[in-house]
């Protein structure tokens, strides 16, 4: 669990305590207004001793929030500071005996009189112990939010973190914070301020303070950086010493041995009582202590595009002319603008990388990227390998989004996908499949006919074939390197997955015994078509096994001779290599279902 504002310590070791940490004069410095995380609520306490004793050193942060519409800003900061608002405020629901309700998410400064928003609430554990601090629900469906652990992150945005929690050593809330950013467009959307009212404490006790390294400091109270901060050096024994007492009074009139006791009104005659006083004293040293409290707005920007919608006004340009003219994404976001845009192939890995990405095969040169943002942004594979988008589809996309697109985008060359241009213009859909569906789907039919002819499954064990597509890729494919790994993909869903087990018990091979996954297939095609024929069509996928092994060692006439078995054409474009790789490996795949499970003399061509 992720704590905030741990004792500072020096390289050796030793707390790093001196005339800036006691004074806080870096803290004091440092505005929330202009800083990356927000805190909504705080109670943060380090402390390292016995508060009573010589060598106790201690850094506390404490925050309270609330957010206030135009109309109450005034009054907020002429009445309400750390005692209002601070952490010892209660965030909680009240109803009334007159039946008026307060809900948590109301900030009251009278009762009945609400004038801003709590965007944490309290809940209390009273049964279990205990207090759990709860993120406001509206700023978590606005923004559109889910849970992951002690975050908050917004799927939409590559799952980014939006709020955080932290968590002391009992495994209580200590801190909720919110990135500005995320913060300010919700505070837009309702037109709100957040008031921020915090206090910091730092505190050591030493023995004298003439030997200590406050020896030349005085007590003094200031304005400082917006807020107030008083130093005080105080006598331990005057902070914890001093006179007690304790009144103790009981009833005199109860009999216990009654079995139903009743006591009657309370007199002087039905009661007892008595007191003690003493003095507790002795204590040794010098408490030195620096306390600072300052209240801050943190203003909203008049932008809101999350919530509310409001235009991005950052959004890139693209290059939409062979001689590299650009527009701006404003002006394409126009469902009949009319126009294409061109981008490096090498995007889709780009984006598969993010969280959330999902690659979708529609044709063979057509399909769709997929994104947490909602959207399936189709496109098509033209003559140069380069992807070809309606640009439309680009502008309508979040900003983050189009950052990345742009970041590939290039000038139009090998025309619009005819695949693309077929489906978008003349409404007709290629009838075409991708090599990678294809894949997937002969290893279905393949398993099929295992089962249904000899009772057993071809696989140990069953895979998403969603998920592995996205591995098993043409787009994975970028060099001799990526397309080797392309080839350890294609093995790891295919032959790594073959149940040895039963395969064996089908093999009639005398070493069997000894034979791994594609070999034992292989023995069992030959059983069907002979051992010449059975070779020739595990050719590809043996060169595939053979291009597997050598992704650890790429170089070499080794590697040359596997991809040439596998029946690659090394003169076309690494993309169009990886597409044919797959494409092979999973014709290979049909073949053996065809001889294994038609007719006899259905295969012979």
């Amino acid at each position: 669990m992720r704590q905030q504002g741990a004792l500072q310590h020096t390289d050796g070791g030793r707390l790093a305590m001196n005339h800036d940490w006691i004074l806080q004069t870096k803290e004091t410095r440092r505005a929330f207004s202009s800083a990356t995380w927000v805190p909504l609520r705080a109670s943060i306490n380090h402390e390292k001793g016995d508060v009573e004793s010589i060598g106790y050193v201690s850094e506390y942060f404490g925050c309270g929030s609330a957010a206030f519409p135009p109309e109450h800003r005034e009054f907020v900061e002429e009445r309400l500071s750390w005692s209002d608002i601070g952490i010892g405020h209660t965030v909680a629901p009240y109803a009334y005996e007159d039946g008026y309700y307060a809900t948590i998410d109301q900030f009251q400064y009278n009762d009945k009189e609400p004038i801003g928003v709590n965007l944490v609430f309290e809940h209390p554990q009273f049964v279990v112990g205990g207090k759990q601090w709860i993120l406001n629900p509206d700023l978590v469906v606005a923004l559109r939010l889910i849970k992951e652990g002690t975050n908050w992150v917004r799927p939409e945005e590559n799952f980014v973190v939006v709020a955080r929690e932290s968590f002391d050593e009992k495994g209580e809330h200590c801190q909720v914070e919110i990135k500005r950013e995320y913060l300010l467009d919700y505070l837009t959307a309702r037109n709100l301020s957040l008031r921020l009212s915090y206090y910091r404490q730092r505190v050591e006790n030493v023995p004298l303070l003439e030997s200590s390294e406050y020896a030349n400091l005085k007590e003094h109270q200031e304005d400082r950086d917006g807020g107030r901060f008083e130093f005080l050096i105080r006598d331990i024994n005057d902070v914890f010493g001093g006179s007690w007492s304790i009144f103790r009074a009981w009833r005199t009139d109860v009999d216990q041995d009654e079995d139903a006791p009743v006591m009657g009104p309370e007199n002087d005659h039905n009661t007892g009582h008595e007191s003690l006083q003493g003095q507790r004293g002795g204590y040794e040293g010098v408490r030195v202590e620096g306390e600072f409290w300052r209240d801050e707005w943190i203003e909203h920007q008049s932008q809101s595009m999350r919530v509310r919608g409001d235009a991005d006004t950052t959004l890139p340009q693209f290059i939409v002319e062979t001689d590299g003219k650009r527009m701006a994404s404003s002006e394409l976001d126009n469902e009949d603008i009319g126009r294409w845009l061109w981008f490096r192939s090498s995007l889709v890995t780009d984006l598969l990388d993010h969280r959330g990405f999902v690659l979708k095969w529609y044709t063979a040169e057509t399909g769709a990227i997929c994104s947490t943002s909602g959207y399936a942004t189709h496109f098509g594979i033209n003559s140069d390998d380069l992807l070809t988008v309606y640009a439309y589809d680009i502008a309508r996309l979040p900003s983050w989004e189009q950052h990345i697109w742009a970041a590939h985008n290039v000038a139009p060359d090998g025309k619009v996908s005819g695949e693309l241009l077929s489906a978008q213009v003349n409404t007709q859909l290629a009838s075409t499949h991708a090599v990678e569906e294809m894949l997937f789907v002969n290893m279905r039919m393949l398993d099929q006919g295992f089962r249904d002819k000899f009772g057993v499954d071809l696989f140990s064990h069953d895979i998403d074939d969603e998920s592995a597509m996205q591995q098993v890729s043409r787009f994975h494919s970028r060099d001799q390197a990526s397309l080797l790994r392309l080839a350890k993909e294609l093995v790891r869903v295919f032959s790594d997955r073959l149940n040895i087990r039963d395969l064996r018990k089908l093999s009639t091979h005398l070493e069997k015994e000894k034979l791994g996954s594609n070999k034992l297939l292989q023995d069992i095609l030959s059983q069907k078509v002979g051992t010449d024929k059975a070779r020739q069509i595990f050719a590809e996928i043996a060169g595939t096994y053979d291009m597997r092994v050598g992704d650890a060692h790429p170089a070499g006439s080794k590697v040359t001779e596997a991809i040439n078995l596998a029946g690659i054409d090394q003169s076309i474009s690494f993309l169009r290599q990886g597409e044919q790789l797959i494409h092979n490996f999973g014709r290979s795949i049909w073949i053996i279902g065809k001889c294994l499970f038609d007719q006899p003399g259905q295969h012979e061509s």
